[in-house]
């Protein structure tokens, strides 16, 4: 019960308050000269630079660094309120005792899929579902010795041997190639799909390190906007491009009283994937959408690194190392695009059939979302045979004239298409809570999106209200000053709608249909990200000279890039409370010190870093590195400090 509490007041994203303030007074000087030379070099950097060019040991930047060391000094070390001192040493103590308690009892913590919610349970039982997994999948096998090594010595002799025989750039094989000091191999984890019965597990690499994600994120960079270009018209980015689409569905007549909506979903399709038909599967999508190279790498070249991707892909899981013989790794951001690639043709006969027939038909990586006007019969002959097209792919389907999609649920009403936010029954009311050490932005935004994807996906007002009350109520609950909430809800309400009201509600439904189009019809972060991924598909394709790095209108668009954060100084402190003034206090100085002078016009911008939050803090997923790089175990004597020695630490400071 004492877990499950101090779970309950954490939360997977809630920061723990002023979490450097009772820490004893030389770890502070630490942290002290670690922000404030990254801040001053930065600074330093720039008005030291074309076109600013001022001397480097000019007096006024020696003015500039012991204004801003002194200010650090005071803010860190300025006596905290009773209250703030309390909670911080309260947090930290429940947050010891939840790690003792998981490791006494034998528990396991892990972040929901999906959901983003804490998971404790048995880790007993815990494993026996990931070796379910394995056994269901058999895309594991055991090694006996760690070839850490070998797959890093693979990858950089393959990359040397490539760039000498001209096969790939110079400038190429510098971007995929992996670091020696660094490199470490991937580690797996798993997490629950408490939406599914049973709770199967879902798994998930740490591939952040391994010797051939270069490869991969290049792979992914240079082909992935090929995907979105020529598959846009059967991929769904999100709920709101759902509804786009289903909208122009509708327009054409073919909505009826009798549509009925299908969804399937594929079983671990990136555990599935057969490795040397996805890479032929792979040459294929390029080869019929006309590309004989990409980026100036032919087809036969981008096998070669795919297949080392695929085919390297060793991971550490409960001190023992697996080779995956089976897909791709779900971490690497390779295996996204191939795997959209792969269904690309697997989902040929779907879209020839709901293209005849009028329907639609979309697909959002391993998740579809189809219309159908025949019979129910007809639809649940064509998916039991989709089940038999493919031996690895495997699909779970239901249909409905009412089904959940992503996160918007949609119903046919008697031919008029109803549409509203759903939220799995699984899920809790969760967001970052009110007490969290995030600035305040945070908050503002996570009101301002929430708004924003109700008023998107209501297609009445009453559906609207309905969502509104759910976010007053998940609001409060996770400690948000019902002040506070009033206030974001008419800030956003006013953006969109003329009104006289002083209540945060809307009750005219015109007003609110007006909100709904316009927001719907504004392109959401995704869908952005996604066209300017498409447009880019085609750029730089015919590079044959190390030379010719960029084309025209990469060069002019990097060119404008570099003219736009040339005008911008940027710099970035690690976010506490006790410290909320910072961004005023960086301009206040700055001001100060260049007042009346030729840089005094610089624009600064000022971001964050966040303290590590209670999933990071309470979850251990991470092998130990002598297994990660295949180095013997340095045995050493920690130092163990307690949590008490920070608190007559902190008493002294006071």
């Amino acid at each position: 019960q004492f877990i499950i509490h101090c779970l309950i007041f954490l939360g997977p994203s809630c920061i723990r308050l002023n979490q450097s303030a009772i820490r004893p007074r030389h770890q502070q000087e630490i942290q002290i000269k670690k922000e404030y030379s990254d801040i001053n070099q930065k600074v330093v950097q720039y008005l030291t630079s074309p076109p600013r060019n001022i001397p480097s040991r000019a007096m006024i930047l020696k003015t500039y660094s012991d204004d801003l060391l002194n200010y650090f000094n005071h803010a860190y070390f300025a006596p905290q309120p009773y209250k703030d001192q309390t909670q911080a040493l309260t947090q930290a103590i429940a947050a010891l005792s939840i790690r003792q308690k998981i490791k006494k009892f034998n528990l396991i913590l892990r972040v929901t899929d999906k959901s983003h919610n804490f998971y404790i349970g048995s880790a007993i039982e815990f494993e026996k579902k990931i070796q379910t997994f394995f056994q269901d999948t058999n895309a594991f096998v055991v090694l006996k010795e760690n070839p850490f090594d070998e797959i890093l010595t693979k990858v950089i002799q393959l990359l040397n041997r490539l760039s000498g025989k001209k096969l790939i750039l110079q400038w190429q094989s510098k971007k995929m190639m992996p670091n020696r000091a660094k490199s470490v191999l991937a580690h797996l984890y798993f997490n629950p799909k408490t939406h599914k019965i049973g709770i199967p597990v879902r798994p998930i690499e740490n591939t952040i390190g391994a010797p051939t994600t270069n490869i991969s994120d290049f792979l992914d960079e240079i082909i992935r906007p090929i995907f979105d270009s020529k598959c846009g018209p059967t991929s769904i980015i999100d709920g709101a491009s759902l509804l786009k689409e289903l909208y122009k569905y509708i327009k054409k007549g073919l909505f009826k009283a009798s549509t009925l909506f299908c969804t399937f979903d594929i079983r671990n399709l990136y555990t599935m994937l057969p490795q040397e038909e996805a890479l032929d599967i792979l040459i294929e999508f390029l080869h019929v959408h006309g590309y004989t190279k990409v980026k100036g790498i032919s087809l036969d070249t981008i096998r070669i690194l795919a297949a080392i991707v695929l085919q390297e892909n060793v991971c550490v899981y409960n001190n023992k190392i697996y080779k995956q013989m089976l897909g791709g790794a779900m971490g690497s951001s390779f295996t996204l695009t191939l795997a959209n690639i792969f269904m690309w043709k697997w989902q040929k006969e779907f879209v020839r059939r709901q293209d005849i027939s009028g329907e639609f038909y979309g697909r959002y990586i391993d998740d579809i979302f189809m219309t159908w006007n025949k019979s129910e019969n007809e639809l649940r002959k064509l998916l039991d045979a989709a089940n038999s097209w493919h031996p690895n792919i495997k699909l779970e389907y239901k249909i409905s004239k009412s089904l959940p999609f992503l996160d918007v649920l949609l119903t046919n009403s008697n031919g008029i298409l109803l549409t509203s936010v759903y939220h799995k029954p699984a899920a809790e009311p969760y967001v970052v809570p009110f007490i969290s050490d995030h600035p305040r932005h945070v908050f503002i935004n996570v009101i301002q999106t929430s708004l924003a994807r109700a008023a998107r996906y209501s297609s009445t007002l009453e559906a609207f209200n309905h969502e509104q009350r759910y976010i007053q109520l998940t609001l409060l609950y996770n400690g948000y000053p019902s002040t506070f909430i009033d206030r974001e809800f008419l800030k956003f309400f006013f953006g969109y709608i003329s009104s006289t009201s002083f209540l945060p509600i809307i009750d005219d439904e015109k007003q609110f249909l007006k909100m709904h189009r316009k927001l719907l019809d504004q392109p959401t972060l995704s869908q952005s990200q996604a066209a300017l991924s498409a447009a880019m598909a085609d750029i730089d394709n015919d590079q044959t000279d190390e030379t010719v790095n960029e084309s025209k209108e990469s060069k002019n668009y990097n060119d404008k890039s570099k003219q736009h954060c040339n005008d911008k100084l940027i710099i970035h402190y690690t976010h506490e409370k006790r410290i909320h003034s910072f961004k005023k206090e960086m301009h206040r100085i700055y001001e100060h010190v260049f007042n009346n002078t030729p840089v005094s016009h610089v624009k600064m911008i000022v971001g964050n870093r966040n303290r590590q939050d209670a999933k990071r803090e309470l979850i251990r997923k991470r092998p130990k590195q002598s297994l990660l790089q295949n180095k013997p175990i340095k045995r050493r004597r920690k130092k163990t400090k307690r949590l008490s020695k920070s608190k007559t630490s902190m008493e002294q400071q006071q």
